[in-house]
């Protein structure tokens, strides 16, 4: 498909990149310890530490799923200079325009997204 097809789409996924990098970037500079101590309270330091602890918990959960997320973007991003981006990376065919516009980095269309579905859970059952 003629790269014009799709280019609004592809000024979504850069602004997305865009947007996704510069929060990744807020969240490296909003970890960094801060200075201020609780003071008063009855548990003290293990307090702190543990409010610490879980705010790293999920600094890194959320870190992990903007990487994820800026990962398949550049991938998707990566296709547009060899012509195959709206293609189906499993069976090759062309991905449903109404599929791209909900999910610019779709990388399976339906059918074959339902099949990995389908066996993703096939595995994690318990019978």
């Amino acid at each position: 498909m003629a790269n014009k097809k799709y280019s609004a789409l592809r000024s979504r996924l850069e602004s997305e990149q865009k947007r996704l990098a510069d929060e990744l970037e807020q969240l490296r500079i909003a970890s960094y310890p801060s200075e201020e101590r609780r003071e008063g309270s009855p548990f003290g330091k293990r307090e702190e530490e543990a409010t610490e602890s879980l705010e790293l918990e999920r600094r890194l959960a959320l870190e992990k799923q903007i990487r994820e997320q800026l990962a398949d973007i550049e991938v998707a991003l990566a296709k547009f200079p060899d012509g195959t981006y709206g293609n189906c990376e499993n069976c090759g065919q062309p991905i449903a325009p109404e599929r791209l516009e909900a999910l610019p980095q779709a990388k399976l269309c339906v059918a074959c997204k339902e099949i990995q579905a389908k066996n993703a859970k096939g595995r994690f059952s318990s019978g």
